[in-house]
């Protein structure tokens, strides 16, 4: 039951602290990461019996398992390193390494923040702490676009700062939530279709499918569930989840906002603009309520209740392996 305490002592701690900015970050150093690591290999060319190749595909493969494998491997060593030299020194950096991994307040924090600047009617301030959540354009964005996109924002967050670390935490412990970590941010880097990164990226695009499979499932059951134990319409969360978060080309992207789409009974989805080009994605949802900052307050508590079941369910799991 170690690893079922470390998580819990996390998770407390994520709670309680957030994402302190003097505190080194290990999704920065990630990042870092993979930008050099990105600069090394992009451009190179490969032959098979003097037959081109996809020199972008192999390049973005190969970005993939020195991100993904190095990640597992560092964090592996350092903590083995650690044990060995002193028990209490390899305890206190697994609790800080699965401390960092989790993004439950940072995530509560920022949509607190924009409820709190629409609260004010500030539209500046609003679409500036927007900004800060989402990668789409926000400064021509109106109060219903806001909503929106924060609602969104913490709906898909849910999975990948919440329930997806603590799965692999509980699973596989910090090595592998690392490994998590870094195949999240090499998506969200070089994942998105455009013309740089369409072959290049498509490893980490696919990977990031496959590691997030099981979480988004199982974040969109607990997101449903969380809607019955706060009294929001959970069986419309269930549907539309199975029935509408499936129009999206991603096999993960539109199912936990679709559960939070009819938890709190509005619609998501629609236009947006990434870098200026528009976007259209399909609608989840049906708008029996219409959008209001309330429904921000509604998806941060609907994200700290799920946060909190899945904490349950790993530790049950846990205790049931290993009792």
């Amino acid at each position: 039951m170690e690893l079922a305490c470390v998580c819990i002592i996390a998770y407390i701690m994520d709670l309680t602290l957030g994402d302190p900015k003097w505190l080194g970050h290990p999704v920065v150093w990630i990042g870092k990461a993979i930008s050099f690591i990105e600069r090394q290999v992009y451009g190179l060319r490969f032959t098979v019996y003097g037959k081109g190749l996809n020199h972008e595909k192999i390049a973005g493969v190969i970005l993939t398992v020195i991100v993904a494998g190095g990640s597992f491997l560092i964090a592996w060593t350092v903590i083995k390193i650690a044990y060995k030299l002193y028990p209490a020194l390899g305890l206190i950096i697994t609790i800080w390494g699965a401390f960092t991994i989790l993004s439950i307040r940072g995530l509560g924090q920022g949509g607190e923040g924009v409820y709190l600047a629409l609260k004010k009617e500030n539209l500046k301030l609003t679409r500036k702490s927007l900004s800060e959540i989402v990668g789409r354009d926000t400064k021509n964005l109106r109060k219903e676009g806001i909503i929106r996109g924060t609602v969104e924002s913490i709906s898909e967050n849910t999975i990948d700062g919440v329930v997806a670390p603590l799965f692999y935490l509980f699973l596989g412990g910090v090595p592998l939530a690392f490994a998590y970590k870094a195949i999240n941010t090499l998506d969200s880097m070089v994942g998105y279709q455009n013309r740089k990164y369409r072959d290049f990226g498509w490893a980490g695009a696919k990977l990031d499918d496959i590691a997030n499979y099981i979480p988004t499932r199982l974040g969109g059951i607990l997101i449903s569930l969380g809607a019955f134990l706060f009294k929001k319409d959970g069986k419309s969360a269930f549907r539309v989840m199975f029935k509408d978060g499936r129009k999206y080309n991603s096999p993960n992207a539109g199912l936990s906002q679709g559960a939070m789409a009819g938890a709190l009974g509005i619609r998501l989805g629609g236009v947006n603009y990434y870098q200026g080009k528009k976007i259209v994605k399909p609608y989840l949802g049906h708008p029996k309520r219409k959008l209001s900052s309330i429904h921000i307050k509604e998806s941060v508590n609907l994200m700290y209740l799920t946060s909190v079941l899945t904490l349950i369910l790993g530790v049950f799991i846990r205790w049931l392996l290993f009792s």
